[in-house]
């Protein structure tokens, strides 16, 4: 099968505390340059980060072991994509080797890519995909991935078919949020979107996972590099909120917000400290959110509304078995 070698300038800029890229076999010699088959494109290229360590919000299962708990996304993940072809990049931050297998077993060889890392942590892996997927050539959509979200069997194609046929929206999330139905701070004007039966609303903020377009990354790539440039702060909201717009410009909330919520107060601060240019200058982007959803967050405290988890969970143990 004859093979293309395809890079960019910018994503051909190897920092060395970064590791290395390896397939499974063998490995890869230009680190950053894209092999691409001429035979074969692929729906959604895919850039994928795990970590070994627990998080301080305890998963509604597995929470005492993050290999299974990885695991089971993990498989929840394949089994959302159905018959879509996906190019993955798997980002591995300081796992062990048993953490490979888990996509050795499930992915083809030439479908994937690991990724071995020195334990950059979480602001610098998110840097880490933003180059990757802004400097592949594998696909037109392209989704970054946690390594802790459950997903339902067969829902990816929906977020899909929404980007392909609705090219107003920008962004989506395949997994609603406890925290829009329940916090003053997300309610507000939504649009609402219907594809194939499945309805998405506007939202003004999602996590580090979300899906969009290869182009739309490329164009708002410095607004997201911001949440890399936070060190003290896990605010994803502040690169949210320039994006979408939401809140920055009311001189209210902005005044107001800080004495409400320290996290709140940092998010449209450092909104404004590093993408005042794209609040200003640019154009407002639209996240939307599926409604019900289509994936959860895996914490306890906020999986997403109106869906029963539980039952998903056992439903993909017993497959995975």
């Amino acid at each position: 099968m004859g093979r293309k070698a395809s890079c960019r300038a910018r994503a051909c800029q190897v920092n060395p505390r970064w590791g290395e890229f390896h397939n499974c076999h063998p490995p890869l010699t230009h680190l950053e340059c894209v092999a691409v088959s001429e035979e074969r494109k692929y729906d959604v290229a895919v850039a994928y980060r795990i970590y070994p360590g627990i998080s301080r919000m305890p998963a509604p299962i597995h929470a005492d072991s993050k290999y299974r708990l990885a695991e089971l996304c993990l498989r929840s993940f394949k089994a959302s994509l159905g018959n879509l072809r996906a190019k993955v990049w798997v980002l591995l931050d300081r796992c062990p080797p048993e953490y490979e297998t888990l996509f050795t077993t499930l992915f083809p060889a030439e479908d994937f890519v690991l990724l071995r890392l020195p334990g950059l942590g979480n602001q610098d892996t998110f840097g880490r995909q933003l180059e990757i997927l802004t400097g592949q050539d594998a696909a037109e959509f392209v989704y970054l991935a946690e390594d802790d979200y459950f997903y339902l069997p067969d829902s990816f194609h929906l977020a899909l078919d929404l980007l392909k046929h609705q090219p107003e929206i920008d962004f989506c999330s395949l997994a609603d949020h406890l925290d829009l139905h329940r916090d003053e701070y997300h309610r507000h004007k939504m649009r609402l979107a219907v594809e194939q039966g499945q309805v998405w609303r506007t939202a003004n903020g999602t996590t580090c996972t979300f899906l969009t377009r290869k182009k739309t990354l490329q164009a708002t790539c410095d607004a997201f590099r911001c949440y890399t440039k936070i060190r003290r702060w896990n605010v994803d909201a502040a690169m949210w909120l320039s994006l979408t717009k939401h809140h920055v410009l009311n001189p209210l909330d902005l005044l107001t917000q800080p004495f409400v919520s320290r996290y709140r107060g940092a998010s449209q601060m450092f909104a404004w400290y590093y993408n005042w240019r794209q609040i200003i200058f640019g154009r407002r982007y639209r996240l939307v959110m599926p409604v019900p959803s289509l994936a959860t967050h895996m914490d306890a405290a906020t999986l997403a509304p109106h869906v029963n988890w539980p039952e998903k969970f056992q439903c993909q143990m017993e497959v995975g078995k």
